[in-house]
């Protein structure tokens, strides 16, 4: 019985191994999957239709002069209700990467670090989502 418990114990940890090595893919391997940025903005007066052009000129520019974006997405949010949902934001970017790599050279050119001197002031709040494809 004490070996039985064992042999259970020693199937089950291993498992819990292999399933956090799957959730977490090594660096190397993870940096040639598409990436995904996500960002979320909340700013600071969203009813001010001035500084909502502002914000929307300049983040235009910028994404559409970035060398490394593979697809963009400028969105508001939509008008759903489930309990799951946060529409408290007033901007959300969705950005492509073919890597990491990629996004990492993108963190720092210079059109990204313009948008964020012009608008910073603009924002009160801002959560990023960063994701590796697991396909």
């Amino acid at each position: 019985m004490q070996k039985l418990f064992v042999a259970a114990a020693l199937m089950l940890a291993l498992l819990f191994v292999d399933l956090k090595a799957m959730a977490q893919p090594d660096s190397a391997a993870a940096d040639k999957k598409e990436f995904v940025h996500t960002v979320y903005f909340w700013l600071r007066n969203p009813a001010d239709q001035t500084e909502r052009s502002q914000f929307e000129k300049s983040l235009i520019r910028f994404i559409n002069s970035s060398k490394y974006i593979s697809s963009k997405h400028i969105g508001v949010p939509a008008a759903t209700n489930r309990p799951v949902i946060d529409s408290s934001y007033t901007y959300c970017l969705s950005l492509t990467f073919k890597s990491k790599a990629e996004q990492d050279q993108y963190q720092d050119e210079d059109v990204h670090k313009v948008f964020i001197r012009e608008s910073e002031q603009l924002w009160q709040k801002v959560l990023v989502y960063d994701s590796v494809s697991i396909l």
